[in-house]
């Protein structure tokens, strides 16, 4: 994995996926528009507050690969599935640029998973409660599979 050039020089997203709904997978789509303050358009979760938007590396999604769960993207419940960046590697506060108008900042490493998915009962793990990550959105813009992934040096 590449490391300083503005950190993960060849990060970008693979997907972004949305549901109206809570608590179920998302589905991915070719693009969906992020909204400052509140997160993806047409995602259950947007809505003001510190976990707007969850994100996933297809790296940690490897890792279930390997213990023979293979999810499609939105399976972890994630809204943008990365590559290229160790996102649970990422401190809290850490800005990050997504496409090319699109900010968000750190807000949480990690999640208490309350109740067992059918993935953690499938594979006895599930990678999301450890890697993945959840970010705000404080400069809106269009989010598409292809998109870049710039941490913003302070």
């Amino acid at each position: 994995m590449a490391e300083e050039n503005g950190r993960f020089p060849m990060a970008r997203i693979l997907a972004v996926c949305t549901s109206a709904l809570k608590h179920v997978p998302k589905n991915a789509s070719p693009s969906t528009e992020a909204l400052p303050g509140r997160g993806l358009a047409g995602d259950a979760h947007a809505e003001p507050g510190k976990r707007q938007v969850s994100m996933l590396a297809e790296e940690s999604r490897m890792k279930m690969r390997e213990k023979g769960v293979d999810v499609p993207f939105g399976g972890f419940g994630e809204n943008i599935v990365t590559e290229g960046i160790a996102l649970p590697e990422l401190e809290i506060g850490t800005e990050l640029r997504l496409g090319s108008a699109v900010r968000a900042r750190v807000t949480q490493i990690g999640k208490v998973c309350h109740d067992r998915c059918a993935i953690y009962r499938a594979a006895g793990d599930c990678i999301m409660p450890r890697e993945g990550i959840f970010v705000e959105i404080l400069a809106g813009g269009t989010l598409r599979p292809g998109d870049a992934v710039e941490v913003v040096e302070p």
